[in-house]
């Protein structure tokens, strides 16, 4: 018997004895309303329900005898084998090892898909969460929201919800044109432009600029500046996509910030321009001092937005408005940006902007704001020379424990991480210890298999020892942690999950035997062992996918 299959053995007997005391009362109870939780000490029992706490004022009976009432009901469910009421009115459940062993082969049977649920089917999200300048490499604050990001998209997606994963290209501004400007004079032998960009990877795309338009020395200066700016925008977008793929980092989206100023090809206004008229038909958008403001104050913002400068210019806060517009026209109900430990004045003002467009600010648009992370003997890029890449800290530390380490973290706590810690394989490596655990379980498979012991029988009611009863308890947790940290957005909490589940895997191994001594035969608890074992292996797996994290076979 499964959480869930419980949750509905609760609610079949409490609703009829709710309805009972207090007719009509129990027509919108569901199994939602009754939660479940796993005892803290495992001698109260498996689980444990408040439901008795909850209800009792509602239904006019004292806690405690409204328990004792609901305890009789569940201990006649099948599965249970038995049911104590404890303090003023909580209910501790005990499963029989039959219900709980059984388990093990749903996990089997399940295989990749265990843990997914659907507790975020219908939200059709767009996840952005890394926004960077194609102007040079990726960069350690990158680093951490590229991470979170992703394992954040891998939670939702196995949640059930409909999403895309979109990088922002910030290739529009100043900045792209300080960019050529430094690829042309390093093209042309000459010193970094003051404001420019320095770093040999500025040399190296020169370099390839000519290779690609041997041409272009030869055309005047306004020339070698448009082609060049556009081949090494290309080449260092290449970049950014080849680093992040390897850092097991996908994106659906990357959409440039240059297309929200292009001019269509019919000649009609551009998205920005569209963007100022949608707000104005919504009636937020004034005129003061001969600039186009947006009364964001209006929805929470600390003062109004400049929209359109006096000048004629737009501002920030125009892409910004066309960007959120975009999101929703492409069908995204709701919006989740994460952004760095310097944007916190964006979320009044992107809460504002979705207000201001006609959206629930508290429901379509979530801001979420990761802080920064130092990694401990980190030396600063060879190529770029003031800034510490994606990929010197990939290839230093791995991507294994890259990611590993900076999901295990809450986004909005300064992280430093230890690389002395990160390359060890001893157990006080975090990463490492998961993984060695998903590998224990395949040792034990092949080991097993030479054995004769196969899965060939499945008798869940052998499995009595209590580790056993721990172990098969940590498992049922999967599914109920993969959506909670779905919900919250926080992946940290499936990295403890899986540290806390490898801990219990390996006391199990130390006293459970899959393989029989000597010439011991083959008995059914061995070849049930198995399957406990398999299990393990597969929510390990399952759950190291959702960090973007491997899980060796063999270590």
């Amino acid at each position: 018997m499964n959480p869930e299959a419980l949750s509905a053995a609760l609610l079949a007997v409490v609703a009829p004895l709710v309805e009972a005391r207090r007719p009509g009362a129990a027509a919108g109870l569901t199994a939602a309303d009754l939660p479940l939780e796993r005892p803290k000490n495992r001698d109260h029992g498996d689980w444990a329900s408040n439901a008795a706490l909850k209800l009792a004022k509602a239904v006019g009976v004292n806690p405690r005898e409204f328990a004792a009432e609901i305890a009789e009901g569940l201990a006649q469910v099948d599965g249970i084998a038995g049911v104590e009421v404890a303090g003023p009115g909580f209910i501790n459940i005990r499963m029989d090892a039959a219900a709980a062993g059984a388990l093990a082969k749903t996990i089997v049977d399940a295989g990749a898909a265990f843990g997914t649920n659907d507790s975020q089917r219908g939200n059709t999200i767009n996840l952005e969460f890394v926004s960077a300048n194609p102007t040079g490499p990726m960069h350690i604050g990158h680093t951490r929201w590229a991470a979170l990001g992703d394992s954040m998209a891998r939670l939702l997606l196995a949640s059930g919800a409909t999403l895309v994963r979109e990088f922002y290209i910030n290739d529009a501004g100043t900045q792209m044109e300080r960019f050529g400007r430094s690829v042309v004079a390093a093209m042309n032998d000459e010193p970094v432009p003051e404001d420019g960009y320095a770093g040999s990877y500025i040399q190296v795309l020169a370099s390839r600029v000519v290779a690609e338009r041997p041409d272009i020395l030869g055309l005047d200066r306004d020339e070698q500046l448009a082609v060049a700016t556009e081949l090494a925008y290309q080449f260092q977008l290449g970049e950014l996509q080849a680093s992040l793929q390897k850092f097991n980092v996908h994106f659906d989206v990357w959409f440039s910030e240059r297309s929200l100023h292009a001019q269509p090809e019919d000649g009609g206004p551009t998205l920005v321009d569209e963007a100022v008229d949608r707000l104005r038909d919504q009636g937020h958008v004034f005129e003061e001092d001969g600039a186009v403001w947006v009364r964001t104050t209006d929805f929470g913002d600390d003062k109004d937005r400049v929209i359109r400068r006096s000048n004629g210019e737009y501002t920030y806060f125009a892409a910004d408005a066309a960007y959120y517009l975009n999101k929703g026209d492409r069908g995204f109900a709701h919006k989740i940006y994460l952004l760095g430990a310097d944007h916190h004045g964006y979320i009044h003002r992107l809460k504002a902007l979705a207000g201001a467009a006609g959206d629930d600010p508290e429901k379509d648009i979530e801001v979420l704001i990761g802080q920064l992370v130092s990694i401990n003997g980190a030396r600063l890029s060879k190529r770029a020379g003031n800034i510490i890449e994606l990929d010197d800290l990939r290839e230093w530390l791995g991507t294994d424990a890259l990611r590993y380490s900076l999901a295990r973290y809450p986004a909005d706590s300064p992280l430093t991480l230890d690389p002395e810690i990160l390359r060890r394989r001893t157990n006080d490596n975090p990463v490492f210890y998961v993984q060695y655990a998903h590998a224990r379980t395949h040792n034990v498979a092949r080991n097993a298999a030479s054995g004769g012991v196969d899965r060939s029988e499945f008798a869940p009611e052998l499995l009595t020892h209590e580790t056993e009863s721990a172990l098969l308890g940590a498992l049922q947790e999967f599914p109920r942690i993969v959506a909670f940290a779905a919900e919250v957005r926080e992946p940290h909490r499936v990295a403890r999950y899986l540290e806390e589940l490898a801990g219990l895997y390996h006391r199990w191994y130390d006293n459970c035997r899959v393989i029989p001594l000597g010439d011991e035969p083959v008995e059914p608890v061995h070849r049930t062992r198995r399957w406990l074992n398999d299990a393990t292996g597969q929510v390990l797996r399952n759950g190291l996918d959702l960090l973007g994290v491997s899980a060796p076979e063999r270590m």
